[in-house]
């Protein structure tokens, strides 16, 4: 992103966010082109935004582990200027964020699951915002669903490109769930993005 228009972005995020929105950006690297085009979308990465000492940060599960990133650095790293804010229908109040930061501080530290398994301890970033969510505020965001089904859904995606990753063979039957089905959950309601209709 160029700096002029990634200060741009940024003001304009610091301007409208709010604790608790949801966050999608574009990763330029080819696991995560692959996880875009496997999804039919152009989002590839997740997080959720917090306030703290007047500074936003956005949670992320990301390589290596959970952490909290920097609203900037988070931004920083998206490709052909995409950025996504969502915001749940249903306002949050104080006492929703508390529990999410709580519920989102156990988590920190865990390392990060390449395979995308759903079930299991390490976490992935559409994972992470699905189970703090949940565990907080009994708010489901996303899909859980197979990669048969989700590769099913999606026949543009690289099925070749998926059974090198996992070693010649697909876990046809692992959980995963996708930044995609959350950026597309009718749950939340898109209050600023620089991604065109139809991206």
């Amino acid at each position: 992103m160029k700096m002029t228009k990634f200060y741009s972005v940024i003001n304009d995020l610091e301007n409208c966010v709010q604790e608790g929105d949801i966050i999608f950006i574009s990763i330029n690297s080819f696991l995560y082109r692959q996880v875009a085009k496997g999804t039919g979308s152009w989002t590839s990465h997740v997080g959720f935004v917090v306030k703290e000492n007047d500074e936003w940060f956005v949670l992320e599960s990301a390589v290596p582990c959970v952490r909290r990133t920097s609203l900037k650095d988070f931004v920083s790293r998206t490709t052909n200027d995409e950025v996504s804010i969502l915001r749940l229908k249903e306002p949050l109040v104080d006492a929703d964020i508390s529990k999410l930061k709580q519920t989102a501080e156990k988590r920190m530290g865990r390392f990060y699951h390449l395979g995308f398994k759903f079930d299991s301890k390490r976490q992935f970033c559409s994972k992470f915002v699905y189970l703090t969510f949940k565990e907080a505020l009994g708010i489901e965001l996303g899909k859980v669903q197979t990669l048969a089904e989700l590769l099913d859904e999606n026949p543009q995606a690289s099925v070749n490109f998926w059974r090198c990753w996992y070693f010649g063979f697909v876990p046809w039957q692992r959980k995963t769930i996708t930044p995609a089905s959350q950026l597309n959950d009718p749950q939340l309601e898109t209050i600023y993005t620089t991604v065109s209709q139809g991206t």
